[in-house]
């Protein structure tokens, strides 16, 4: 592993001090709320420095945030999100201050940019898990400080760069620089409620990263307009398909992957949601018609017997747990990006 990690380490060792090296330092402040805030050769790097600071952890003290307090605020219950951001934040030298929005006066009427103005003079970044997509807008626009969206409503953009780089991981082993570029014209079959956020993370990413996404639902649950909408403002072509034939998207596939059917908000529609979903299960008929080789991916938490089979969950093409680890990573990876852009 030494010999592996002395490749990655000029990298590593900017990621680590913040110094230019692994990314050019602006002074333009910038934020991830949206796959497409990192450009393509930018996600290229924060793939390569998540490699390195994986393959280094544990060996050495980071210092990406050496000295700066990183704001957790969470609208939403998290178990992966939370304690991987928390665990993050401190690997790399700084201190995660956890902030629980009903504590906050914000859950009492405090505006959203008073929050903002108020904890940007007493942080450096702040990480946001919420519902609507808006408020993170809205805090990046008012305070000065990086903000991470950490899900919303309607993207889950950390999500997404873990599982390309997960899967990248599997397709240039060993060559990080190339963990990008080798997702191109790879085939992703999502199933289920392809309206969430998830979906539209997939929709957008893989727009802006060229791997191909073939989306399948009940007729109601496709893509809406507002991820139609945002392709148009980042100047991206609908590269997606839709189909109500689970079949058909799954044919071929590199990677299978899906999500819960009743997320968080939409317990009043779980018997209806659970009877129409019922025939995109993932389930080992599904995945035979997928490539040999191809993968099955969920970002948990799943729940066996609905959205995928207990045997599709524990076989040998699934990889969820290296999902779970890998949001460490890539999120360290992410603010070290951020935090050498604050200028």
């Amino acid at each position: 592993m030494e010999g592996g990690l002395s490749r990655f380490r000029p990298l590593f060792s900017a990621v680590q001090t913040g110094r230019e090296g692994y990314v050019q330092t602006l002074s333009e402040m910038r934020h991830f709320l949206k796959e497409t805030d990192l450009s393509p050769a930018e996600t290229a790097q924060v793939f390569a420095a998540a490699a390195a600071l994986k393959a280094g952890r544990g060996k050495s003290a980071g210092a990406a945030l050496a000295h700066q307090s990183w704001g957790l605020m969470f609208f939403k219950k998290s178990t992966r999100t939370r304690v991987s951001f928390q665990v993050g934040v401190h690997e790399l030298g700084g201190l995660p201050v956890m902030l629980n929005a009903d504590d906050l006066q914000i859950s009492r009427g405090e505006t959203v940019a008073d929050t903002a103005r108020v904890l940007s003079r007493y942080l450096h970044g702040m990480v946001i898990r919420c519902h609507e997509h808006s408020l993170l807008e809205e805090f990046a626009r008012c305070g000065t400080m990086p903000v991470v969206n950490a899900l919303s409503d309607f993207l889950h953009p950390c999500q997404f760069m873990t599982d390309m780089f997960t899967l990248a991981e599997r397709y240039a082993p060993g060559r990080p620089e190339q963990y990008a570029a080798s997702l191109k014209g790879k085939k992703v079959a999502f199933l289920g409620d392809t309206a969430c956020n998830m979906a539209n993370s997939f929709v957008l990413g893989g727009a802006a990263l060229g791997v191909e996404i073939a989306l399948a639902g009940p007729a109601g649950y496709e893509p809406g307009a507002e991820i139609r909408a945002q392709l148009k403002k980042d100047g991206l072509p609908e590269t997606f398909t839709f189909s109500t034939d689970p079949a058909a998207a799954v044919k071929g596939a590199d990677m299978v992957y899906t999500d819960v059917w009743v997320s968080m908000g939409m317990e009043a529609e779980k018997a209806e949601r659970l009877r129409t979903m019922q025939p995109y299960q993932v389930n080992a008929k599904l995945m035979s018609l997928a490539k040999p080789s191809a993968y099955f991916m969920h970002c948990l938490p799943a729940h066996p017997g609905e959205e995928v089979s207990a045997e599709v969950l524990e076989s040998k093409q699934s990889i969820i747990f290296d999902q779970a680890e890998n949001r460490l990573h890539v999120q360290k990876a992410i603010l070290a990006h951020l935090a050498a852009h604050r200028g």
